[in-house]
């Protein structure tokens, strides 16, 4: 080798050198992504944006000016690191998705100052509440974006003596006219209002997020103009001191898989909704977190698993019906499956099929319309449910129409109230205690069937099935 061909191999070995190295080294660094990549669409906070992520400094024009770059290049990643990341409310942007690393915190600023609110549409009846609205994180008219990762979104207790009940503050994620959002993985902490409200937004997805805290886990509504569409949580997790899963005008929802542990309702829907599946969901009292408007008593009771109440808080108007619950187990609430409808509202055909129920500590099941439209069809199918019991016969049999939570009524298996067809097949309820009211009680039922109802013996002075302005039934063995 002449003495020129060595010189220059060397040369090239320099340059390879420390190429080769950051070639191996990047090969073996998977557990920051942004390590092995330099695709633009690829933005890592700390690296590219100079977020400082100490949990002290505001974050929010770093992590801001990221997702807008990332919007811009067409869309992509905006990574967060490990590191605690304080910031106000922050936009996101058509295309981008926000991915929080293991270890990686968003922090909601306690300054109230630093909180937005979205444009909500004036046919909203919400519209008024005005900066009830406000999040940590805000979607308006966005589509195609994402929040994934083993993170963690602190909404922090975040205290408002001028908010809701005098101590709400801003929602952790609030979505106004969105499509095709998914939320992935992450944990929502101690949201200072909802963890998640979207208003008239289709297409979202929520799968294996987990809410500890705050209000409402997941909540969304629509309005008589403008329903939600297509909203699917599976494999969510929650602990929340107020209703899990709540909202209205709904159209096309799947809840599936999911654990349900809440001081107030499980799933709590207050107007109208279509092709509603609730299936294979654990409800489990009480609430691990306490309902925090309670205030010192720090209540901790579960209340209904699902309360299917239209019109209950306001009126509404549309129909419930092609409602489907499907193999749900529930453990001490204060009733298993409470329906009932107000004027404004018509209840089509409801369906519980496979509920296995025990420690119903307050209220039977109940299909009641208080509207002069009758509930349309609800079957109760292969039914077992275990209740508290303990409670005494009525000496006066007049059903108070409802209020917002179930209350106490005059059986303790089942109360149907103004139903067209109500059918129960290969039902079993049982008591913990003794109870002298009635198994059954219905009224105003044009067709009953009762097919394998079963319950324990009771005293000879109690009627099991209390019928009242029933037309028609049917009972087998």
């Amino acid at each position: 080798m002449s003495p020129r061909l060595g010189s220059i191999l060397s040369a090239i070995r320099g340059l390879l050198t420390p190429m080769i190295l950051a070639f191996t080294l990047h090969s073996h660094a998977t557990a920051d992504p942004l390590v092995v990549s330099r695709d633009p669409s690829v933005i890592n906070l700390k690296r590219d944006f100079g977020a400082i992520g100490d949990g002290a400094a505001n974050d929010t024009a770093a992590i801001q000016s990221a997702i807008d770059a990332c919007r811009d290049a067409g869309g992509g990643q905006v990574v967060f690191p490990a590191g605690r990341y304080l910031s106000g409310t922050l936009h996101l942007r058509n295309g981008v998705t926000l991915h929080l690393d293991a270890g990686a915190r968003l922090i909601g600023a306690t300054n109230l100052a630093y909180y937005a609110q979205p444009k909500v549409p004036d046919f909203m009846p919400e519209l008024r509440l005005g900066k009830w609205h406000r999040g940590l994180i805000l979607g308006e008219n966005v589509e195609d974006a994402a929040i994934t990762g083993e993170g963690i979104i602190d909404g922090n207790k975040v205290f408002d003596p001028t908010g809701e009940e005098r101590m709400r503050g801003p929602h952790t994620l609030v979505l106004v006219n969105c499509r095709r959002f998914i939320m992935r993985d992450v944990t929502v902490l101690d949201a200072a209002n909802y963890g998640v409200f979207a208003q008239v937004s289709d297409d979202l997805e929520f799968r294996d997020v987990k809410f500890v805290g705050g209000w409402d886990g997941i909540h969304w509504r629509g309005a008589p103009e403008r329903w939600c569409h297509n909203v699917r949580i599976s494999g969510c997790q929650f602990f929340t001191g107020d209703d899990a899963i709540a909202g209205r005008y709904w159209n096309n929802t799947v809840i599936q898989s999911c654990l349900v542990n809440s001081s107030c309702n499980g799933i709590r829907l207050i107007g109208p909704a279509t092709r509603l599946t609730i299936a294979n969901n654990l409800f489990r009292g009480p609430g691990e977190q306490p309902h925090r408007t309670s205030g010192e008593k720090r209540r901790t009771n579960m209340l209904s698993g699902i309360i299917l109440q239209p019109g209950a808080w306001d009126a509404t108007r549309g129909p419930l019906d092609d409602v489907f619950i499907a193999q749900n187990v529930m453990e001490n609430v204060a009733s298993p499956i409470t329906l009932w409808s107000k004027p404004g509202n018509t209840v089509g055909k409801v369906t519980v099929s496979g509920l296995d129920a025990t420690g119903v500590y307050r209220s039977a099941f109940s299909a009641e319309s208080w509207s002069d439209e009758p509930i349309a069809h609800v079957i109760l199918r292969g039914i077992r449910a275990e209740f508290v019991g303990g409670g005494q016969a009525w000496t006066n049999t007049t059903v108070r129409g409802p209020g917002v939570d179930a209350r106490p009524l005059p059986a303790w298996g089942l109360y149907a109230r103004h139903v067209e067809r109500l059918t129960l097949e290969d039902v079993r309820f049982s008591l913990a205690q003794d109870d002298t009211r009635p198994v059954v009680y219905a009224e105003r039922v044009e067709h009953l069937t009762l097919d394998q109802l079963r319950f324990p013996s009771l005293p000879a002075a109690v009627t099991p099935i209390f019928t009242n302005q029933v037309r028609h039934m049917i009972r087998t063995p």
